[in-house]
């Protein structure tokens, strides 16, 4: 079982942002951009390219409306997309507000992102998902 499933299970905590019955999306505890958002499919698959194509295409439409969300919360020009999939055997896409292309460089992370600040964000965020 890998940790997004553990997190999915409600094992471990997470800063949920949405979720329905195939998808779930958290902030990235780890975050590039505050807003940093991770899709993921209840259903564990390593490799995003290995999902079924309508789950491919249902957790791209998902994406979709968590980063309408994002938008309408944090300020920025676009919400980028990323699919690394190294980290964690599980696929996932990032979202992340994003002003420039260089917001999307995963080497410059927030260290220790407070936590108060981290609900509070995924709150609001998911206050403007609409699923």
């Amino acid at each position: 079982m890998t940790i997004f499933s553990r997190i999915i299970a409600g094992e471990i905590p997470s800063y949920k942002v949405a979720e329905d019955d195939r998808f779930y999306a958290f902030l990235d505890i780890n975050p590039v951009n505050w807003g940093h958002t991770l899709v993921v499919p209840k259903q564990e698959t390593d490799y995003i390219f290995d999902l079924p194509d309508k789950t491919l295409g249902d957790m791209m439409i998902f994406a979709k409306k968590v980063a309408e969300g994002i938008k309408k919360t944090i300020p920025c020009r676009k919400v980028g997309v990323a699919v690394l999939g190294l980290e964690v055997p599980h696929a996932h896409i990032h979202l992340i507000p994003i002003e420039n292309e260089g917001d999307m460089d995963f080497r410059k992370k927030i260290s220790n992102p407070d936590s108060a600040k981290m609900h509070s964000i995924a709150a609001d965020i998911a206050e403007n998902v609409e699923l």
